[in-house]
């Protein structure tokens, strides 16, 4: 059985990182030369993704060791079972792994991280972890 205050403290942080991103991605001066430009907000807002990505994981990998779920092979893997188990929808999967890949991205190429996809992700992609803490909480809170 799942930790409900656990799982409560993990997801009020997770809504917190998110509430953070999304704070600099309604800001209407925002455009993709700014970001660019502004190499404070492009750390901040990479750092803050790495964060919420790692929450994201970290959640999973709770509910997968309490419930006794399979032992996920890698990152990508922990979004799998939980689909196989029907703790996120299937229509998730494609866009959690691909966090889950970009999280990657971020920790082992960050050298080479280009400003427009972490802008791009910063503009198009929050949805993909409000709708996986919408799932999360309508499961287990």
């Amino acid at each position: 059985m799942v930790d409900q205050r656990l799982m409560s403290q993990k997801i009020s942080l997770l809504v917190e990182y998110l509430q953070d991103l999304k704070e600099v991605r309604d800001d209407e001066a925002l455009s993709l030369p700014v970001f660019q430009a502004d190499k404070k907000l492009k750390r901040y807002v990479e750092r803050t993704l790495h964060l919420a990505i790692e929450c994201c994981l970290d959640i999973g990998s709770h509910i997968i060791a309490d419930e006794r779920f399979r032992e996920p092979m890698s990152n990508k893997d922990i979004f799998v079972v939980l689909a196989e188990e029907g703790v996120i929808n299937r229509e998730s999967l494609s866009s959690l792994q691909g966090m889950a890949k970009f999280r990657n991205i971020l920790v082992h190429d960050y050298a080479k991280i280009d400003s427009e996809i972490i802008y791009g992700v910063l503009k198009k992609n929050l949805s993909d972890i409000e709708n996986y803490v919408e799932q999360l909480v309508k499961k287990y809170l």
